[in-house]
């Protein structure tokens, strides 16, 4: 795992890490789901096949999530405590940017409705849903720092990305040179 940026915004810190979200020892990890919670592939599976059934069977009881929103879970055999499933868009299905703003907004609120002190987000919808990964990460990285900057009082005093591959991280290093 490597560091690559960290920037302070509000008194929080942003993080832009390489590796694998799976390992990531926070509160909680954000999960790219899809709307059904049937974590089969991609980010979604590499969570339930190291963090265990248990995070298939809540989400199973969980049912279904909008795009745009986020549901919670725990976390299984996974460093960190729970897992928010963040429902990303699906690129051609229409007004992909702000359902994805939305998603992470709403992961963030979520984890400050539980006074999560750190979260770990992945390039939501970039992978299998085919959002561009730059325009992923510019309302990543952008709607963090507005949403700390919108809610300075926040238990959340890490926001960290992790990206996997060189790409991805390539984007998002520029997006961290936009803040300040």
């Amino acid at each position: 795992m490597r560091v690559t940026a960290e920037k302070t915004v509000n008194g929080k810190t942003i993080r832009l890490v390489q590796g694998d979200i799976t390992e990531r020892e926070v509160d909680a990890i954000v999960n790219a789901a899809n709307a059904y919670l049937q974590h089969g592939g991609g980010v979604a599976g590499a969570i339930v096949r190291k963090g265990g059934q248990i995070i298939q069977e809540e989400s199973d009881r969980i049912g279904f999530v909008p795009v745009g929103k986020a549901a919670f879970t725990s976390a299984g055999r996974l460093p960190s405590k729970y897992v928010i499933h963040a429902v990303g868009p699906r690129m051609g299905e229409g007004d992909e940017d702000n359902k994805l703003k939305s998603a992470v907004v709403n992961s963030l609120k979520l984890a400050s409705g539980k006074a999560l002190k750190s979260i770990s987000l992945p390039a939501i919808s970039s992978g299998i849903f085919g959002f561009p990964k730059d325009r992923c990460a510019a309302i990543l990285v952008g709607e963090a720092v507005q949403y700390l900057k919108a809610n300075p009082k926040t238990s959340l005093e890490l926001i960290e990305f992790c990206t996997y591959d060189d790409l991805t991280m390539g984007y998002f290093v520029k997006e961290f040179e936009k803040v300040r």
